[in-house]
């Protein structure tokens, strides 16, 4: 995973290669707003945590999480995260299949020495649960605003508590070195 890293690239980086969607990414990240219990957060340089996330800038769900994600990172100390493209790298995208599909943004948490901690995607559990429910009955871009519309209220929230969630490091939980 080391290597993979390595090879990822920051948000910013990726967000200025974007070829779609590249005003959403970028609005969602400068609208984002941590909430309370995120603040004071921190990880030691022996503890520090690297997400590398799975993405591709044409993916709604990615663009409306993602930045969140880059967000947190940006203001708490001991968080890293780089993004892959899924198409570039179907190797990795192959072992973390979604019910059989690609589904993306996967983020996966790493520690100092690449080793993996968990993982999580494509969707806040909520959504997804939502979205499974409703997609075969419901036409596509019904679904979609109802999706762009929860994402709206929930602003990156579930997705800051369930990216944090699988290496323990929740709200409220100080995670110091």
């Amino acid at each position: 995973m080391t290597a993979l890293w390595q090879s990822a690239e920051t948000f910013g980086a990726f967000v200025a290669g974007a070829t779609s969607n590249q005003d959403l990414w970028g609005g969602v990240y400068r609208t984002a707003r941590l909430p309370e219990w995120t603040k004071g957060m921190t990880r030691g340089p022996d503890k520090a945590l690297r997400w590398l996330v799975i993405a591709e800038d044409w993916c709604g769900d990615a663009s409306n999480t993602v930045p969140v994600l880059a967000r947190f990172v940006e203001a708490t100390p001991g968080y890293d995260l780089r993004i892959l493209k899924r198409d570039e790298h179907p190797e990795i995208m192959d072992r973390y299949l979604t019910n059989g599909s690609r589904s993306i943004p996967i983020v996966i948490a790493l520690d100092v020495e690449g080793k993996v901690l968990g993982h999580w995607g494509p969707r806040p559990r909520e959504l997804q649960d939502w979205v499974l429910e409703n997609k075969p009955r419901m036409p596509s871009d019904e679904l979609y605003r109802h999706v762009r519309r929860w994402y709206a209220k929930d602003r990156g929230e579930t997705t800051l508590r369930e990216v944090l969630g699988i290496t323990g490091s929740g709200p409220g939980e100080e995670a110091e070195g």
